[in-house]
């Protein structure tokens, strides 16, 4: 089954339901809305998709299909940006 786990450690600060993060070597900030949190949170043990996504359903009003769409959307820009990778 593939996971998904975070690929880099991040510098974190929380702000509210949100988080600004810092990767210290590259020096790139990450803002990451309340959704992207929650999963970036998850991601610190290796997650299934489908763990990930029953668990936004389970927590906020989202149909199945449509946090599929927003997880996989958000899940192929952390790996764009080098924050996760599957494994």
């Amino acid at each position: 089954m593939t996971r998904y786990v975070r690929s880099v450690d991040l510098l974190e600060a929380d702000i509210g339901n949100e988080l600004v993060a810092l990767e210290p070597a590259a020096g790139n900030c990450f803002g990451f809305n309340e959704v992207a949190t929650v999963v970036w949170r998850k991601l610190a043990e290796p997650t299934s998709f489908d763990e990930l996504r029953d668990a936004l359903v389970a927590d906020y009003d989202v149909s199945s299909e449509q946090c599929s769409t927003e997880l996989k959307a958000l899940l192929d820009e952390m790996k764009a940006q080098g924050l996760v990778e599957q494994t």
